[in-house]
């Protein structure tokens, strides 16, 4: 396809990110890792103050030497720019750590430091009728956003599933429940008025963990410990945090955020990016995991940050939350089962990334076992993003592009999604081969606007509803084993605006590839495309086949349909294979732009033949 769909803005953007994606791996799609947390051996940094701590440190020991080691509650009250505090293997029980300067945090050699929000409950008595009840002073209520919406959810996810206490059992996790009476060996309750907590199982001989710290450590921007803040951010590296009531890591920018404040409102409104992000400049996460954090795992603001090889499992509205920063990189990360406790109208997603980013690239990770969570998502006046290389598996919506300007999405693969991905009232959406296998692909425009918003500003700092158009979806392979998903590609306009906007939102949808089985029941069959129709009902039309489609909408004429299904096209589709069998006979007059073959890491040739995710062999 010729570069006339990429803005010169646009293209200047990715030319700048191609250094940063050069270095990495140059093979499209997902790398086979390795992901997650890599096991290594730390050396000692050669510059700066070294401290030493241990779960067993003495807080007036300084910690210069691995035999005398501090606590690190006293290593982070001392610390300055470019100290490194090594950490000892062993839990830690600690929380609320804050620091301001841009310093190392690591462990010693080999070994294995867990940071852990909870205490041990000991004291337990009967309350008859197999409850056990024990007082407990450290508690976390909360409430939600004022955004939530009572009146429709609260039948779904009562008000007590806001609170930020978590309680565990042999580190198994319990529900929230509501009363005493409602306790099962799986939940446990809080009266907060008299601070007893409840569980349905006889401690004894069981391990019982009760949330004790609201963060693990926040990254202030304001003085502590005698120090201003120094702007640059901290390097976590080979760190477990776990069981926090609130949020494990918490990157501040120019305000302090509590559970209670709204945490994307940084900046309000529209806003320049080189007013915001600076603050907290440059964090890395590296080998990091991150899990059960009553809320989320971490709240990251400022320019330059990078999350690697790190886990993050078990959350509850979100794993991973990028506010309002630019030239970010998520890479090669797994992120798995988030919103655990499956709060609703929340818009839970394991990777938010929000309020006017630029240039985060998100590339090569694994999103795994979503049941009730979105995949990843950037939400509201985001600019410039690079989706590439995800491999995203059992969520709501695997990617998600909502009020926002320019994202290239290819080389991934969207397996068992109800949606593989949406992109809602937004501009300029760059789709190329992508796999999407039992995850149909949406493209929306509604009358969404910065006028009477439930969220205010939001919409504001995105296109407006006459800007939403400049799409391309291109050499995408698409994959479905029955007529449940329902049509494989949807690009739609809702009623309101049906008339109003009488401009296509697609610049170009050309030489993707259909498959699904063939059916003999006609009446059964769920349209292969659903299209705009401004005349029609609702202003949706759905084409039954790809002849249909080209000769009605006149779009996708170099596509093909085949009958089939995953299991005939790939060759292990049960294994998560989706190499294809056998090349497809696609017609390579189909090209994407030089950028993105660049991105990919794809010859010329090879992209030209190439459809979906998988370079043809």
């Amino acid at each position: 396809m010729p570069l006339k769909y990429f803005s010169a803005k646009r293209i200047l953007c990715l030319l700048l990110l191609m250094p940063a994606l050069a270095a990495m791996s140059v093979f499209a799609q997902p790398s086979g890792g390795p992901y997650g947390p890599v096991e290594k051996s730390y050396s000692v940094p050669k510059s700066g103050n070294v401290i030493y701590v241990a779960p067993n440190g003495t807080p007036d020991a300084d910690g210069s030497s691995i035999d005398k080691p501090t606590t690190l509650e006293a290593a982070i009250s001392r610390v300055v720019t470019g100290d490194a505090v090594i950490l000892r293997g062993g839990v830690y029980r600690t929380g609320n750590l804050e620091l301001n300067q841009g310093i190392t945090l690591q462990p010693y050699a080999d070994e294995k430091p867990v940071l852990k929000g909870t205490e041990v409950a000991t004291v337990w008595k009967s309350a008859g009728e197999g409850v056990w009840q024990t007082s407990w002073e450290k508690l976390f209520p909360s409430k939600p956003m004022f955004w939530w919406r009572r009146e429709r959810e609260e039948a779904r996810t009562p008000m007590h599933r806001f609170n930020n206490d978590l309680v565990f059992i042999d580190g198994r996790f319990l529900q929230s429940a509501g009363s005493v009476k409602e306790l099962t060996a799986d939940n446990y309750y809080i009266d907060y008025d008299k601070k007893r907590v409840y569980i349905g199982t006889d401690p004894k001989g069981h391990t019982v963990e009760i949330t004790a710290h609201d963060t693990a450590v926040t990254r202030t921007t304001a003085k502590v410990h005698g120090k201003e803040a120094d702007k640059k951010g901290p390097q976590i590296l080979g760190i477990t945090f776990t069981q926090y009531a609130w949020t494990a890591l918490a990157i501040e920018g120019k305000r302090h955020f509590t559970h209670l404040d709204e945490p994307v409102d940084e900046p309000i409104g529209p806003a320049d990016p080189a007013t915001y992000g600076k603050e907290v400049v440059g964090t890395l996460l590296e080998n990091v995991t991150i899990s059960f954090c009553g809320r989320v795992a971490g709240y990251f603001r400022g320019d330059g940050l990078v999350i690697r090889n790190s886990l993050f499992s078990d959350t509850s509205t979100e794993a991973i939350y990028v506010i309002g920063s630019s030239d970010v990189l998520l890479e090669r990360n797994i992120v798995t089962r988030n919103n655990i406790e499956n709060i609703t109208g929340y818009f839970a997603s394991a990777v938010k990334i929000i309020n006017q980013t630029h240039r985060v690239v998100v590339r090569d990770n694994l999103l795994l076992d979503h049941p009730n969570s979105n995949g990843v998502w950037y939400d509201v006046g985001n600019r410039d993003g690079v989706f590439i290389n995800n491999y995203v598996e059992g969520a709501n919506v695997a990617f998600m592009f909502e009020i926002s300007q320019g994202v290239t999405v290819t080389g991934n693969v969207f397996n068992s999604n109800q949606l593989g991905m949406w992109i809602l009232n937004s501009a300029d959406s760059y789709v190329y081969n992508n796999t999407f296998v039992n995850s149909p692909a949406r493209i929306s425009r509604t009358e969404r606007s910065a006028q009477g918003d439930h969220f205010d500003w939001h919409p504001a700092t995105g296109p407006g509803v006459e800007e939403r158009f400049g799409h391309v979806f291109e050499k995408n392979l698409m994959v479905a084993d029955g007529f449940d998903t329902g049509a494989l590609l949807r690009i739609e306009q809702w009623p309101k605006v049906c008339t109003k906007l009488p401009d296509s939102p697609m610049a170009a949808v050309d030489g993707n590839v259909y498959v699904r089985p063939h059916n003999e029941y006609s009446a059964a069959a769920a349209p292969l495309v659903n299209w705009i129709d401004r005349k029609a009902e609702n202003c949706e039309v759905g084409y039954s086949d790809l002849a249909a489609f080209q000769q009605g909408a006149g779009y996708d004429k170099h596509g093909l349909q085949l009958d089939g299904s995953a299991r005939s096209l790939f060759k292990a589709s049960d294994l998560r294979n989706f190499d294809l069998r056998e090349a497809l006979p696609i017609d390579k007059s189909v090209s994407i732009p030089a950028d993105v073959t660049k991105l990919l890491g794809w010859s010329k040739k090879s992209a030209q033949r190439t459809v979906g995710a998988y370079p043809a062999k």
